[in-house]
Protein backbone atom coordinates (compact mmCIF):
# COMPACT_ATOMS: atom_id res chain seq x y z
CA UNK A 1 0.00 0.00 0.00
CA UNK A 2 0.80 3.36 -0.95
CA UNK A 3 0.44 6.76 0.82
CA UNK A 4 0.62 10.17 -0.88
CA UNK A 5 1.26 12.91 0.87
CA UNK A 6 0.53 16.27 -0.13
CA UNK A 7 1.36 19.68 1.17
CA UNK A 8 -0.86 22.35 0.34
CA UNK A 9 -0.66 26.07 1.66
CA UNK A 10 -3.27 28.99 1.50
CA UNK A 11 -2.38 32.33 1.16
CA UNK A 12 -4.22 35.18 2.38
CA UNK A 13 -4.49 38.55 1.51
CA UNK A 14 -3.35 41.01 3.87
CA UNK A 15 -3.40 44.59 4.20
CA UNK A 16 -1.46 46.64 6.85
CA UNK A 17 -4.09 48.99 8.35
CA UNK A 18 -1.42 50.72 10.56
CA UNK A 19 0.33 50.43 13.57
CA UNK A 20 -0.40 50.98 17.11
CA UNK A 21 0.79 50.05 20.54
CA UNK A 22 -0.20 47.02 22.73
CA UNK A 23 -0.42 47.64 26.64
CA UNK A 24 -2.63 47.13 29.78
CA UNK A 25 -5.82 49.20 29.66
CA UNK A 26 -5.66 48.67 33.80
CA UNK A 27 -2.49 49.78 34.72
CA UNK A 28 -0.15 50.68 30.64
CA UNK A 29 2.58 48.19 30.97
CA UNK A 30 3.22 47.09 27.55
CA UNK A 31 2.07 43.80 26.37
CA UNK A 32 4.61 41.76 23.71
CA UNK A 33 2.55 38.57 21.82
CA UNK A 34 4.19 35.51 20.87
CA UNK A 35 2.50 35.66 17.15
CA UNK A 36 -0.46 36.90 15.28
CA UNK A 37 -3.92 37.40 17.44
CA UNK A 38 -7.60 38.15 16.74
CA UNK A 39 -9.22 40.89 18.25
CA UNK A 40 -11.24 39.12 20.15
CA UNK A 41 -9.00 37.10 21.16
CA UNK A 42 -8.30 36.72 25.25
CA UNK A 43 -4.92 38.49 26.55
CA UNK A 44 -3.84 39.07 29.65
CA UNK A 45 -1.35 41.55 31.37
CA UNK A 46 1.91 40.09 32.80
CA UNK A 47 1.94 42.81 35.27
CA UNK A 48 -1.34 43.17 36.74
CA UNK A 49 -3.04 39.76 35.34
CA UNK A 50 -5.93 42.12 33.91
CA UNK A 51 -7.80 39.79 31.47
CA UNK A 52 -9.53 40.90 28.45
CA UNK A 53 -9.77 40.66 24.39
CA UNK A 54 -6.90 42.06 22.90
CA UNK A 55 -8.84 44.92 21.35
CA UNK A 56 -8.99 46.81 24.38
CA UNK A 57 -5.25 46.39 25.20
CA UNK A 58 -4.70 47.81 21.35
CA UNK A 59 -4.54 51.49 20.56
CA UNK A 60 -4.04 53.08 17.54
CA UNK A 61 -2.58 56.72 18.53
CA UNK A 62 0.53 57.81 17.86
CA UNK A 63 2.91 55.17 19.22
CA UNK A 64 4.81 56.50 22.37
CA UNK A 65 5.19 53.36 24.00
CA UNK A 66 7.96 50.30 23.13
CA UNK A 67 5.14 47.68 22.43
CA UNK A 68 4.78 48.70 19.19
CA UNK A 69 2.33 46.30 16.87
CA UNK A 70 1.68 46.16 13.11
CA UNK A 71 -2.37 45.73 12.67
CA UNK A 72 -3.24 43.75 9.41
CA UNK A 73 -6.83 42.95 7.90
CA UNK A 74 -6.49 39.29 7.05
CA UNK A 75 -9.10 38.27 4.09
CA UNK A 76 -9.93 34.88 4.96
CA UNK A 77 -10.72 32.48 1.69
Amino acid sequence: MRIHVRKERRTAAATRLGGGTLACPRCDAPVALAGPVAPADALRCPFCAHAAPVRDFLSLAAPSRPARVEVRVVSRR
